[in-house]
């Protein structure tokens, strides 16, 4: 668990820089648990490799994966990362995607961006997104820790197309088990894997509760499956209200849909 001076110190390290590191906060047990469901997913869904260079070609990712284990449920939640990300963006978040990421040798730089970009607003700008990557092996300079250009979240432009890393890009270099926390405009991206072992990692990306997710959590997880998530992670699909207006359905919270019991606070209560 975070204390308060340590939410206070890493979130001004976003606020600085665009990115903090937590070390080794994740449970060893969960994280080898996690890589064995990946790998079983890889074989039962018959993953591919990606199809361009910012996919990566010897890279294979799994989407969605909320939809795909009940495993997976724990990560959004997770109480040594979710506060952070909270006071980034706020308590009322949504879980944009949930992905997992496995890089393997031979895989070449992937191409800068900012999480973001396809956000067509002036930058800089308040935080919109807030992404965390959990290491489920080391991330190190030989398999491909993730390049990111300190500050690069304060800029007044996206990156290039295709840009590269230059002089002005660090490491993310983690040991298995570390997150890395990071502003959604910062610029980033996956390293070279020079190594002769895959890297793997799961991307937790929230956006903003007024934002569109990037992916369809409504449509992507099951209802069924849904109804039997804690209520915090129903409102991070979308099963709740923004600021008691925002995604209502006649006047009603969408939880209403998977529980008629469920607690909610809409903004016409609130009124005289």
């Amino acid at each position: 668990m975070l204390t308060t001076s340590d939410l206070d110190r890493h979130a001004a390290a976003i606020a600085t820089d665009g990115f903090t590191v937590l070390e080794r906060v994740i449970e060893p047990g969960f994280i080898d648990a996690l890589t064995s469901a990946i790998d079983r997913l890889l074989v039962d869904l018959g993953v591919s490799y990606g199809e361009n260079a910012f996919l990566g070609e010897h890279t294979r990712r799994i989407f969605n994966l909320l939809a795909r284990d009940p495993i997976f449920a724990a990560v959004p939640l997770h109480p040594a990362v979710l506060p952070l990300v909270e006071r980034v963006l706020d308590h009322q978040c949504l879980l944009s995607s949930l992905t997992a990421i496995e890089m393997n040798p031979g895989q070449r730089a992937q191409p800068l961006h900012a999480d973001d970009g396809s956000i067509a607003l002036p930058r800089p700008h308040v935080p919109i997104v807030c992404a965390a990557i959990w290491a489920l092996t080391d991330f190190t300079l030989d398999n491909g820790a993730t390049h990111v250009v300190p500050g690069s979240h304060l800029t007044d432009r996206r990156p290039a197309k295709a840009e590269r890393p230059s002089s002005a890009v660090v490491r993310a270099v983690m040991p298995k088990g570390s997150v890395i926390v990071y502003n959604g405009s910062l610029w980033h991206g996956g390293g070279d894997n020079d190594s002769d072992s895959r890297r793997i990692g799961i991307v937790v990306n929230h956006c903003a509760g007024y934002m569109r997710q990037e992916e369809n959590q409504l449509l992507a997880v099951p209802r069924e499956m849904a109804a039997t998530f804690p209520r915090r992670l129903q409102e991070m699909l979308g099963y709740g209200v923004y600021r008691g207006l925002m995604g209502h359905v006649d006047k009603q919270d969408p939880g209403v849909f998977l529980d008629p019991d469920v607690e909610t606070d809409m903004v016409w209560k609130r009124m005289r």
